[in-house]
């Protein structure tokens, strides 16, 4: 129950001004309290025994201060909060939260920035961390599992959607529950569920299962986000939150350097995987999936040592509580500055008035399911109505600015960052088609092919009595041509095609020639035998290493505007930095149309991703400053989901054009940015203000 500042002398127990010390019993207790007299003093040992008659000699506890005003309230002929009228209570709540946004400032002030804040910055640092990891494994894995689970190419657009569609749910879900459930409750959820389902994914064999598996897994990820930061600012004090939550940005930079360095060195070695029987193969890429669960899983075991906010707790009236984490707080770090011997001197913190009706089901009531189905549909309702309050007029305008702003920045961003490796993988193919050798008219017979064939078109052909045993076929098309008596054993293929082909007495055993890779071709007296099952792979031929090195680059690349942004958000403004910043990528967005080769794109791309961190880095600040304590990571979910909902249409229309034109993605890249970036100069500045 919420509880005000007491402003006279109770009865039973006398404290001056409204402060309590703590006395070493953990209670709160008068600072400057008078003697009592020998009433006063049996008072606290005041017991009621079973006909309500008064005896002395049971210890009751020392009150509550909020505990002494509900008494006095009692006394007074007050009319109970529930004949109150909500719009009162809600003003008397929003006069309550001001104060303790001013008081919490000055704790937070006096508790300092130590030894506490580093700890919690990389324990949340590695959630973050998974949350950029996350991010780049689908890209990093899809080509080797759409080869190791025969994926069409619908398929490899779902799975790389589909960790984006459950980040979306994840963050408005779970970032709304952590302004209900507390930030380190839902922020141990999140991760438990990302961990379990990403270990899980790199062991199943299925691509529906394995589809599932990341769906859940990008879920739980997904709130990560909105908590950390919601989290973390409210252990800072006004002058440190702009500076520290940038350095904070840069762990999501850690996770993608870290994933990328992994896919280098893991995903290559064929070698590194098992097989068991011939139905369950675990291959490098899998051994992958497992490393880049483990930012997650280290970060799920050290937050079981970090505390909750106390902001949070001072919201929903859990004085003490709250004061003991600050004082953890305050002695960590003054006895990490050599000063074990100062004193923690706050004794009371405004607490605001409670004004939410969640009425706890006793557990006589009903079937255990029947309690849990009531508790969860009033949860959720309480969700849902902080999301509709995100819309009020009071917040209405920022949400709808901070909103375009998200959505045009996560457009630009994800699209350009899955264009831009899709743009040097079409350059490579025009550079390897540009090196192909066509064979016209060829007549070979009793001759036995035992090596690779690779990027070669064989037309009008004729092969009579030939074996093809033990061979790879490798960007390989034979058109119009004549296979007759011929003997396929053992053999391997990737992008290889018949088309037009006659195909007489000829037999093929234990290959990967399959149904579709004769085109119009006529089968007369052939025969297949023991088909390869599943899809094959050659790691070292198929993975081209500079893919890897472009996120790598593209990560690396964004550590100078990280700096920059951390060291100038508090000195130059939330406001500057993300119009700024927008403005100048939108600028580098026009060099694109002269990158016409592998290192120019790459050249571009780091460019993009550096100039554009700062934005990410001040809308991620911006977005905690705004709303208040109770509404905070239900609003960064909000946008933070609707971010992601932006980086599903930028992936896919970016992607659709490329090989067709560079028009229409730099033109659409650099007017989102363009209009987002002059939108954000219209949102208001948040540098000076208390955190609310």
């Amino acid at each position: 129950q919420g509880g005000r500042e007491a402003n006279q002398v109770s009865d039973d127990y006398r404290y001056q001004d409204g402060n309590y010390d703590a006395a070493n019993d953990g209670y709160y207790r008068g600072g400057d309290e008078p003697t009592h007299e020998e009433d006063a003093q049996s008072d606290v040992t005041e017991g009621h025994d079973e006909d309500d008659e008064v005896y002395e000699g049971e210890y009751q506890g020392i009150p509550h201060p909020d505990d002494i005003k509900e008494k006095q309230k009692k006394r007074a002929p007050a009319v109970a909060d529930e004949y109150r009228d909500r719009a009162d209570l809600m003003a008397e709540r929003m006069e309550d939260e001001e104060q303790l946004a001013h008081q919490y400032e000055n704790i937070i002030e006096e508790c300092g920035h130590g030894r506490f804040q580093w700890t919690l910055f990389f324990v949340l640092g590695l959630a973050l961390m998974a949350d950029g990891v996350e991010v780049f494994v689908v890209g990093f894995v899809l080509p080797s599992a759409e080869k190791d689970m025969c994926l069409s190419s619908s398929n490899k657009g779902m799975l790389g959607l589909i960790v984006y569609l459950g980040m979306m749910v994840g963050a408005v879900l779970l970032g709304g529950l952590a302004d209900k459930l507390g930030r380190k409750q839902c922020l141990i959820i999140s991760l438990a569920i990302n961990a379990a389902f990403a270990f899980l994914s790199s062991f199943v064999q299925g691509y529906g299962f394995f589809l599932f598996c990341r769906l859940i897994s990008g879920l739980g990820i997904g709130g990560t986000l909105p908590i950390v930061f919601a989290y973390f600012s409210e252990f800072l004090s006004r002058e440190k939150r702009g500076e520290h939550l940038s350095w904070l940005c840069m762990f999501w930079m850690i996770g993608g350097i870290f994933a990328s360095a992994m896919a280098w060195s893991i995903i290559p070695h064929y070698g590194w995987g098992f097989s068991m029987g011939t139905k369950y193969h675990f291959h490098s890429w899998r051994v992958f999936v497992l490393v880049c669960s483990l930012p997650c899983i280290a970060s799920l075991v050290a937050l079981k040592f970090m505390p909750e906010s106390p902001r949070f707790l001072l919201e929903i009236g859990k004085h003490d509580e709250a004061w003991m984490i600050l004082k953890q707080v305050h002695d960590t770090n003054m006895r990490a500055k050599g000063e074990p011997e100062r004193v923690f001197t706050v004794s009371y913190i405004k607490t605001p008035k409670q004004v939410d009706e969640f009425i706890e089901i006793q557990s006589s009531t009903g079937t255990w399911y029947q309690r849990w189905l009531v508790r969860i549909t009033t949860t959720l309702k309480q969700v849902w109505d902080n999301v509709l309050y995100c819309l009020t007029a009071q917040y209405r305008m920022n949400t709808l600015m901070l909103a375009v702003v998200w959505f045009t920045m996560a457009l630009s961003y994800y699209g350009l960052i899955v264009w831009f490796p899709d743009m040097i993988r079409y350059l490579q193919d025009e550079a390897y088609e540009s090196r192909v050798k066509i064979f016209d008219e060829e007549e070979v017979s009793h001759f036995t092919f035992n090596f690779t064939l690779e990027n070669q078109i064989h037309r009008n052909g004729e092969y009579r009595n030939d074996k093809f045993i033990g061979m790879k076929f490798k960007e390989v098309r034979f058109e119009d041509s004549l296979f007759e008596d011929c003997y396929f054993e053992d053999v391997t293929s990737s992008e290889t095609f018949f088309e037009n082909c006659t195909i007489i007495s000829t037999v093929f055993y234990n290959t990967d020639l399959y149904e579709h890779k004769f085109i119009n071709c006529r089968l007369i007296n052939s025969t297949f035998m023991k088909e390869k099952e599943g899809c094959h792979i050659d790691f070292e031929e198929d993975n081209d290493f500079l893919i890897y090195l472009v996120s790598f680059l593209g990560s690396l690349s964004v550590l100078p505007g990280n700096i920059i942004s951390a060291l100038l958000m508090d000195k130059i403004g939330r406001i500057k930095m993300i119009g700024g910043s927008m403005l100048i990528s939108a600028v580098c967005c026009f060099f694109l149309f002269f990158g016409n080769s592998e290192s120019a794109m790459i050249g571009w791309q780091c460019l993009f991703c550096g100039a554009s961190i700062a934005a990410w880095n001040a809308l991620d600040v911006i977005t905690v400053e705004l709303y208040p304590t109770d509404k905070r990571a239900t609003a960064f979910g909000i946008l933070n989901g609707l971010c992601k909902f932006g980086a599903i249409l930028g992936n896919s229309i970016f992607s659709s054009f490329v090989g067709i034109t560079k028009v229409v993605p730099i033109l659409l890249a650099s007017s989102a940015l363009v209009g987002g970036g002059l939108l954000a100069l219209r949102l208001p500045e948040t540098r000076e203000q208390v955190l609310m």
